[in-house]
């Protein structure tokens, strides 16, 4: 979608029109700090279970998995599956205690378990981690969606957006978006099935194109005259004669059925402004504007808008082509890059060792043509993309270990989210909460469903979005493909919608969870403990202002990552800082204030400088040499970082014994006993 999609607007702007009147709406019926924080501790099982799986849903969830399915193929898969999978461990173990104690946040848990005004601080500071890190690919969302649909810089929809719900959170508190998240949910369900329904009808089902992946196909390409380089051992593809290409080679990617014009981030935008090339089939680029490359390795050749070759240049890698200025491969206005497979040879005998592919960074932001009949830069070929341990596990060289820490972050970490916990304070009691979370089960259940479907046929309906790193985009882009434009610019109206539902859901989510961080515990339980509760309603929403607007200068930094990937290391946070909390806090009466403290400290900001300095290493700001070992392990530090908390609660626990609260039996009633007992009380009674 190149211009303006009007009817797409109209779509989002009832969406968010609903939003806001809903709010204004339960608004009224939030007049007590009790309202603002926990809803009243009145929201019935079905509604908190449709306010949670909304709240629940993000961008991450709408759209990323999605487009993360797309990009990287059968090893997505792992997100939806332990998304759902984490809310068992949140039945079995955490839902009930959590609900029996009756506080605010998390924080509150955390003082009163353990009867430490200093574990509330240190509680906090991970409250606001977790948020800010899931706060981001909820903002990178917005810009996409906007984009798409209004053609708008990336920026302008993070503005837009987290203005919207800044101002919803501000003046409504848990009660005003309980009803706002209840109704999002099913908005949600709806934008994500009805539209596939019409594609499958139209291209085909999941099972269908799935198998046009799934053949096994013997390659050919082309070569004339192989003109060797002794020194490199390559051979030069050219474009006469026939050859089988050897079952070495790793297979076909999606095909272009016609010429697309793209546009490209250059070197501030690495790793998007990279491209790397089918190392079974030519494939074409033209670019209008000319380009020049940072850097390029070998395979990919140009020629002037006449289709003569550029002059050849000794200094760079065998087989380039190019003219003498500039400090890597350049083509001019209206030039063509070609970028052919070359294969290994030996010199002496022409035995064939097997194909590899041409890469090359855009130096500066430009526009291209991928010309009909080309190969999709960037796509993972057919094989690798349908195993397991593919190009999202495999590609620091440890696959397993990659799978076991993701699948660790995702379900623990669930169990750890402080904004979705703070929800089960919203039940009545803690049976009503277990019931509340069975709920959550059966309906993210039915929304996972569809994710993969899109992912799938995007990879053949759309395949150019690999080229320029905007798989993020398919369930707003492909119901435009249709011949019917006017039935594909609704279909896509409804899931802008559904996007915009999706990331405003789990925003609104994350300010009430921050913002009670800071208006309750730290304003009034740390610096003004005796502030009247019109005081800290006043703290919350200048909290949320705040907030939202930092949140909204993260999302700026973001842009280059993918949504689902952000998501899945606030996960890793979680799951390495407040999920050890809440698992040992409930269930060992020996965890002590020192141990518990040590363990979310050590293993929390571990896991946090783990996954920022990968992050830097992404985007080359920082450039320190890591083994691919290490390097995985920071990506996912979830394996090590859990059992690190873990460990260090037990060990330091056990020294540390005599600090144990003297009535630490009948906290663990509470958290325990049925109702009918009468032992459970709420923490926080105003």
């Amino acid at each position: 979608m190149m211009g303006i999609s009007w009817i797409a607007l109209a779509f989002v702007v009832a969406m968010v029109g609903a939003t806001v009147g809903l709010g204004f709406y339960a608004t009224r019926k939030a007049q007590t700090a009790s309202d603002f924080f926990v809803a009243g501790r009145s929201v019935s099982v079905f509604w908190n279970a449709s306010a949670i799986s909304g709240e629940y849903l993000s961008a991450a969830s709408f759209m990323g998995i999605a487009g993360l399915l797309m990009k990287y193929g059968y090893d997505a898969l792992w997100y939806p599956v332990c998304y759902a999978t984490g809310y068992l461990f949140l039945l079995l173990f955490i839902a009930g205690p959590l609900r029996r104690f009756g506080a605010y946040t998390i924080p509150d848990f955390a003082e009163g378990r353990f009867d430490s005004p200093m574990f509330r601080r240190i509680a906090v500071t991970f409250v606001l981690f977790i948020g800010f890190f899931y706060t981001m690919p909820q903002m990178k969302g917005a810009g996409v969606v906007l984009g798409a649909i209004m053609n708008w810089p990336y920026w302008v929809g993070i503005a837009v957006v987290g203005a919207v719900i800044t101002f919803n959170v501000a003046f409504g508190g848990m009660k005003g978006i309980t009803f706002v998240q209840a109704f999002q949910y099913w908005a949600k369900v709806f934008a994500i099935s009805v539209p596939v329904f019409v594609l499958m009808s139209v291209y085909g089902g999941y099972g269908k194109n799935l198998g046009a992946n799934s053949g096994h196909k013997q390659g050919t390409a082309r070569e004339h005259e192989l003109p060797y380089d002794r020194l490199h051992d390559v051979a030069y593809i050219g474009q006469d004669e026939e050859r089988q290409v050897e079952p070495s080679a790793p297979g076909h990617t999606p095909v272009v059925a016609r010429d697309v014009l793209l546009k490209f981030k250059g070197h501030e935008g690495y790793p998007a402004n990279g491209l790397s090339f089918s190392p079974m089939d030519v494939t074409r680029l033209e670019f209008p504007k000319g380009v020049t490359f940072d850097k390029v390795l070998p395979g990919p050749f140009a020629k002037d808008s006449k289709g003569e070759r550029l002059p050849f240049r000794d200094d760079y890698a065998p087989g380039l082509k190019g003219n003498e200025g500039g400090d890597g491969l350049s083509v001019p206005p209206g030039g063509v890059l070609e970028a052919h497979p070359f294969v290994n040879h030996d010199a002496r005998t022409t035995e064939h060792y097997g194909s590899r592919a041409a890469k090359v960074e855009i130096k500066e932001q430009t526009t291209a043509v991928l010309k009909a009949g080309s190969p999709a830069p960037n796509a993972p070929a057919d094989r690798a993309w349908l195993r397991p341990f593919g190009p999202l596990s495999a590609k620091h060289g440890y696959p397993l270990l990659y799978t076991y820490s993701l699948i660790i972050a995702l379900i623990c970490g669930t169990a750890g989210l402080p904004h979705i916990l703070v929800r089960f304070y919203t039940n009545p009691d803690g049976r009503a909460a277990k019931r509340t979370t069975l709920w959550v089960m059966v309906m993210l259940g039915s929304f996972y469903v569809f994710p993969p479907i899109w992912g799938v046929l995007g990879r053949n309906a759309m395949p150019w979005l690999y080229a320029n790193d905007t798989t993020d985009s398919i369930v707003i882009r492909l119901p435009t493909i249709l011949q019917n434009k006017l039935l594909g610019e609704i279909l896509s109206g409804i899931t802008a919608a559904g996007a915009f539902a999706a990331f405003m859901s789990t925003f609104s989510g994350l300010l009430v969870s921050m913002s009670g961080a800071l208006a309750h515990d730290i304003y009034g339980k740390i610096l003004r403990p005796k502030s009247s509760p019109e005081a800290r309603m006043a703290a919350f929403k200048v909290s949320a202002v705040a907030i939202g607007v930092a949140s909204m200068g993260l999302g700026l930094l973001v842009e280059t990552f993918d949504i689902a990937k952000m998501v899945g290391w606030a996960f890793a946070i979680a799951a390495a800082s407040y999920f050890p909390l809440l698992l040992l806090g409930a269930w060992w009466k020996g965890l002590t204030k020192y141990g518990a403290a040590s363990g979310m400290l050590v293993g929390g900001f571990a896991s946090l400088a783990a996954i920022v300095t990968s992050m830097l290493l992404d985007k080359k700001i920082v450039t320190i040499p890591v083994t691919p070992l290490v390097r995985s392990l920071m990506e996912q530090p979830a394996i090590w970082g859990v059992p690190l908390s873990i460990g260090i609660m037990i060990a330091v626990s056990l020294l540390t014994r005599s600090s144990l609260p003297r009535d630490i039996s009948m906290k663990m009633l509470r958290l325990h006993a049925p109702e009918e007992m009468g032992l459970s009380k709420n923490y926080i009674e105003h």
